[in-house]
């Protein structure tokens, strides 16, 4: 432990022979991450530009897309210092923070891709009641809630683990997530159970609640016509990928916590870096190529002279 002017600084024990490989490491996250800001903005910028796309699915699609950017941005550039630093070291408010906010966004995300999953079956199996429902006051409170309710609750755990003493000053990654939990001599049973309440709110029960509504879309567009079927298929089905991929890598997160020790380092790195490649390159691809009115007006930004 590094202790200058009562500021504890905790190693990030991670990484992987950055000596010898730091400015390649460098080179491919920095090219990840402008790739990452560069595709999420650009459909971002198109739906705000755009009047025909300033409805509630795309104002979600634009939240969920600029949602990933902020997670992003909470990893990328401290990762691209440590990749040029002597030392990978963070001071334990700073990792705290990096805790706090990487999970409050994570749980954004669930609750974002809920109220997608809402705006859709309003809209296939309410479509009259879809304008009453759905408007920009609805859609501001959806969106000011999904960022608010995973801030408030995250905030709690942050401030316990804050508290607690610590006998490890070693992280086994390359960024705070929950690995944070080994640096404490003892993880009370009331983290234990404040996180698992949280994981209840922000992520298993809008899971449950996007299934539900997925299947009752499912069962009304089996019932109705074909149009209704092909409407619900290219509205709902990037929407059900992004949340198979994000729940995925969110398991994935717990298990390489869990069973770091069970993995060579090496392909700890490879497999927490995954975490925060994916799903960020993954949005802007199904939102850009799956979603019509976005796929359209990104063959007329990239490709005018072909537009009749």
């Amino acid at each position: 432990m590094d202790d200058e002017f009562n500021v504890t600084f905790v190693t990030l024990g991670g990484h992987v022979d950055v000596d010898k490989y730091r400015y390649i490491y460098f080179i491919i996250i920095f090219m990840v991450y402008i790739l990452i800001i560069c595709s999420n903005s650009t459909i971002v910028y198109l739906i705000w530009i755009h009047q025909n796309l300033h409805e509630p699915m795309y104002i979600f699609i634009a939240a969920v897309l600029l949602n990933s950017v902020l997670l992003s941005t909470v990893i990328y550039p401290k990762l691209l210092i440590d990749f040029l630093s002597e030392k990978q070291i963070i001071s334990y408010s700073a990792c705290l923070f990096q805790y706090f906010m990487f999970y409050s966004l994570g749980g954004s995300e669930f609750l974002l891709l809920a109220t997608m999953a809402y705006d859709r079956y309003v809209s296939i199996c309410k479509p009259l009641q879809y304008p009453t429902i759905m408007r920009k006051t609805t859609v501001s409170i959806f969106l000011i809630l999904a960022w608010l309710l995973p801030a408030s609750q995250v905030a709690l755990p942050t401030g316990l683990i804050a508290n607690k003493k610590l006998c490890s000053f070693t992280l086994k990654g390359v960024f705070c997530n929950n690995t944070v939990y080994e640096l404490q001599c003892v993880v009370s049973s009331e983290q234990i159970i404040y996180d698992m309440v949280i994981l209840l709110n922000i992520a298993l029960l809008p899971v449950l609640f996007i299934i539900f509504t997925y299947t009752r879309i499912l069962i009304i567009s089996y019932r109705s016509s074909r149009e209704v079927r092909k409407k619900a298929a290219q509205t709902c089905l990037p929407h059900l990928l992004v949340l198979i991929n994000f729940s995925c890598l969110c398991a994935y997160d717990v298990i390489t916590v869990r069973l770091e020790s069970d993995f060579p380092k090496t392909v700890h790195l490879i497999m927490t870096l995954q975490i925060v490649i994916y799903h960020p390159l993954f949005n802007p691809i199904m939102y850009g190529l799956k979603m019509k009115e976005i796929s359209k007006q990104l063959k007329r930004l990239f490709f005018p002279a072909k537009i009749i």
